[in-house]
């Protein structure tokens, strides 16, 4: 069975990502992408769907593990009752190789170490041909189906039917080093890699890119972890930020809720733009700038809610039958269905990013305006349709209060683009339908008795996602209005302290059945609003909790089961750590201490 979600631990070479488990295997990897058919799938049912163990032999032996400060780097280290053993597990970055290495030392007396690997591609559909061969004068096993092949190098394996294992005895000082490298299989294998010289360039680079990192504040260490994340969550090449590195670990443990979050979410990936803009990484804010107007380029109604890392549009949602699903939960997806949905929020999102990089000083050029013009007109004429909203509801689609929101957002960012920016566009028209779906949406999309806004248009329920209004200026974090919605989120919304996405019961919002537990980018919204609004201490108790269910490795997945305690859905969730960075800017700002970069917040607050 998988271990909990919350026992696994990321390393990326910013293409792809291993899940790493707390027991050492790696139960998770899909090469050369993340989006790619996996290569271990035992996450999604057991080592019979491949998998790499390296792991002492003893029984019972603990560990304790960490990354290196400022790096994916991931040490484990090892008790046993003869020994101690330190376990480094990292993919080099910077040659488009797919490398994986696990580096064993002995550190104190002795240690046997048991090894474990199975390689099943294609989601677990293909058992690979096999083979232990010598390449470059050292042994190695290639293993080979359609079109991917892996070599492993390292101590020669033996063969226990579909597996192959081997024992390793190290003595103090010792050390063994283990390399997976994925290949075309049309390809020759490649070049060994030179370990030593790997080890210290992925160091160099993961503590080069952190050190332009500040941030004051009580929550230095979960901000840099989470801009970190952020970080190996975007494909090096492309610019793209894809939502999490897995599919279907559900929202709801044993049922239907599974879905794959490995695309980039337009709404996910204009958040991170905010947050490199916000802690100077320039360079990620203009190359994911890039990435969304080559993906976004071409007739408007055309654009999608979500893309592959390198744009791809075609991204349909089908079940996967040869894994039976984390601890049962199934169906396995693969493929999401909402990449065909309308969501009204997204063209808002996206203009409100591209204004923050045009506030930083990322100068629009003959293509990005022309573009953002042409979304502004979609936006005109598509503003009244009801849609799916943020949540991608499947059932009926309404007019969703945050929907409209947005809209009323991106007319608003090009009108400031006129008006502050000197850019060309018929800005008067654009103020006049802002100006009227601020009325209309302050008409149908508040309830006076219950002094909130609301879901959607003719309902009394609250959202989580009317916790944005502030964040894009839609209204002041102290306004009345939105402090009365503050209490009611609070009153329906909260589970155990932490805040629910909106109420199942009675809503008929889709059409699957209740179950899921807090969101926790909504909970880390709340705790952004409390110190927007003045409630420091409130934000600062709320935000203690939140850092507090991060795993022992800083990482956070999409929810979190209260009574269960433990981790739910996909992980780790950009949202999430995009929604702690924020958070942690603001208590930072309203604790008196300077904003990094002196922007946090500036643009979304201005109205």
């Amino acid at each position: 069975m998988s271990l909990p979600i919350e026992d696994y631990a990321l390393v990326s070479d910013c293409r792809t990502g291993a899940l790493v488990g707390r027991d050492g295997s790696i139960d998770w990897l899909c090469l050369p992408r993340y989006d790619s058919a996996s290569t271990f799938g035992a996450l999604l049912g057991t080592p019979e769907h491949g998998r790499w163990l390296v792991a002492p032999a003893e029984e019972g032996a603990s560990a304790t593990r960490e990354y290196v400060e400022g790096t994916f780097v991931l040490v484990t280290r090892w008790t046993t009752s003869t020994g101690e053993l330190e376990v480094r597990d990292f993919m080099p970055q910077g040659d488009r190789r797919s490398d994986l290495v696990r580096r064993l030392r002995c550190t104190r007396g002795s240690v046997e170490v048991r090894e474990d690997l199975r390689v099943r591609f294609g989601y677990a559909a293909a058992m690979p041909w096999v083979r232990q061969v010598e390449r470059h004068g050292l042994p190695a096993l290639v293993a080979v189906a359609g079109p991917d092949a892996v070599v492993r190098r390292g101590p020669r394996l033996t063969a226990d039917g579909p597996q192959h294992a081997a024992s390793h005895r190290l003595a103090e000082g010792e050390s063994v080093d283990l390399s997976l490298t994925w290949f075309p299989s049309h390809q020759p294998v490649p070049e060994p890699l030179d370990v030593d010289a790997a080890h210290e360039s992925t160091l160099d680079w993961w503590r080069t890119w952190a050190s332009r990192y500040s941030h004051e504040g009580p929550y230095h260490e979960p901000v840099m972890r989470s801009l970190l994340v952020l970080r190996a969550l975007t494909n090096e090449q492309t610019g793209g930020i894809v939502a999490a590195a897995t599919t279907s670990l559900p929202e709801q443990f044993g049922g239907p809720r599974n879905w794959d979050y490995r695309y980039v979410w337009l709404r996910d990936a204009s958040l991170s733009l905010s947050a490199f803009l916000t802690h100077s990484y320039l360079r990620e804010a203009r190359q994911w700038r890039d990435w969304l107007l080559r993906a976004v380029a071409g007739d408007p109604a055309d654009v999608q809610i979500m893309y592959g890392p390198a744009g791809e549009r075609f991204l349909p949602e089908r079940t996967i039958g040869s894994l039976p699903g984390y601890q049962g939960a199934a169906p396995v997806r693969v493929g999401n269905a909402a990449v065909g949905q309308f969501q009204g929020d997204v063209i808002g999102e996206v203009m409100v990013a591209l204004a923050e990089a045009r506030e930083a000083g990322i100068e629009e050029d003959t293509f990005s305006w022309p573009l953002q013009r042409a979304l502004v007109r979609y936006v005109e004429t598509h503003w009244q349709r009801e849609d799916q909203g943020i949540w991608e509801v499947r059932g009926p689609r309404r007019v969703f209060t945050h929907s409209r929101v947005m809209a009323w957002a991106g007319l608003d960012r090009a009108v400031r683009a006129v008006r502050e920016h000197g850019l060309d566009g018929p800005v008067e028209r654009w103020e006049s339908l802002r100006d009227r779906l601020k009325a209309e949406i302050e008409e149908k999309g508040f309830d006076a008795g219950r002094n909130s806004y609301v879901q959607s248009y003719g309902s009394s329920a609250v959202d989580a996602a009317l916790l944005r209004l502030p964040q894009v200026g839609f209204c002041e974090a102290d306004d009345p209005r939105m402090l009365g919605t503050v209490a009611a989120i609070e009153h329906d919304l909260l589970n155990d302290g932490l805040v629910m996405r909106y109420r199942f019961e009675g809503t008929a919002i889709d059409d699957f059945p209740p179950g899921e537990y807090p969101f926790l980018a909504c909970s880390f919204w709340l705790a952004e609003q409390y110190a927007r609004s003045g409630r420091l201490d409130d934000a600062r108790a709320l935000m203690d909790r939140l850092v507090g269910l991060a795993n022992d490795v800083g990482l956070l997945a999409e929810e979190y089961d209260t009574r269960g305690r433990r981790h739910a859905g996909n992980t780790p969730q950009a949202l999430s750590h995009l929604a702690l960075v924020q958070a942690a800017d603001w208590i930072a700002r309203a604790s008196g201490q300077q904003a990094p970069g002196g922007r946090s917040g500036d643009a979304a607050t201005r109205v």
